[in-house]
């Protein structure tokens, strides 16, 4: 397993990061609780695996210093999804944002707000306050 590999999550990966950033750190039941929300059929001994996983990954932190381990997203939301984005771009788009851009603006109808909050985003890249 190469180390890009390594850091990019599943799908099922996220899902546990997406808790993780939500709540901060959690425990396995803690994350167990808050998946079997949406997805009832999600077994406990699931999350746990996966969750172990993800340690051996480094995509997460575990404090085994309780009884209860407790587990905490390695990378911030944000720096995660710059990882994704960028390697998306590269398999995906040869690289090209405005291709990468295009594709998701005609995947999904942007609102108002987004298209203004993008325009506020091209405005500074032009003036190079990124």
């Amino acid at each position: 397993m190469t180390r890009r590999d390594v850091s990019r999550p599943t799908d099922a990966e996220l899902e546990i990061l997406n808790v993780l950033w939500q709540r901060g750190a959690c425990t396995v039941r803690d994350v167990h609780q808050a998946i079997i929300r949406t997805k009832p059929a999600t077994g406990y001994t699931t999350v746990l695996k996966l969750m172990q996983i993800m340690a051996e990954k480094e995509l997460v932190r575990r404090d085994e210093s309780q009884r209860a381990h407790v587990y905490e997203a390695r990378l911030a939301r944000e720096q995660t999804q710059r990882q994704l984005i960028g390697d998306l771009l590269e398999r995906a788009f040869d690289g090209s944002a405005t291709k990468l851009v295009m594709q998701a603006l005609s995947a999904k109808k942007a609102s108002a707000e987004e298209l203004s909050t993008i325009r506020e985003m091209l405005d500074k890249f032009e003036r190079g306050e990124s």
